[in-house]
């Protein structure tokens, strides 16, 4: 008796779903990627092991153009004494974070952080984890 099964199994695979699941999976991530902060100054913060956490009130940035802004509206370096008054009076434990690109000069730092001193503000340095 010649017994053979009819029915053949293939021994190929298809990769044809696989590779249309990663290709959707592509497409959501480059989408959302692109969606994560459109709003936020792209600088290149100095490196530092140091931590510091406090309450932040406001913040001030320097690209490496040496614009100023002020809580990511670019302001005149002329009116940021008075946006930093204003946006911390009647709170002593407020704390100005500033934002400063890698390639800003420290004079322009420093003169950020004088206006807090003058002010008897707090300010931090912001900085990237090492």
């Amino acid at each position: 008796m010649n017994l053979k099964s009819r029915n053949k199994r293939s021994v190929e695979f298809s990769m044809s779903s696989m590779t249309d699941i990663v290709f959707l999976l592509l497409i959501f991530f480059m989408l959302t990627s692109t969606l994560v902060s459109p709003n936020a100054l792209k600088l290149l913060l100095p490196k530092s092991s140091g931590r510091t956490l406090a309450k932040q009130t406001s913040a001030v940035s320097i690209d490496e153009h040496l614009q100023y802004y002020f809580d990511n509206e670019p302001v005149d370096f002329s009116q940021l004494e008075s946006l930093i008054s204003n946006s911390v009076a009647g709170d002593p434990e407020a704390t100005v974070v500033l934002n400063a690109d890698k390639s800003v000069p420290i004079d322009n730092v420093v003169q950020v952080m004088g206006i807090a001193n003058r002010l008897k503000v707090k300010m931090i340095l912001a900085t990237n984890p090492e």
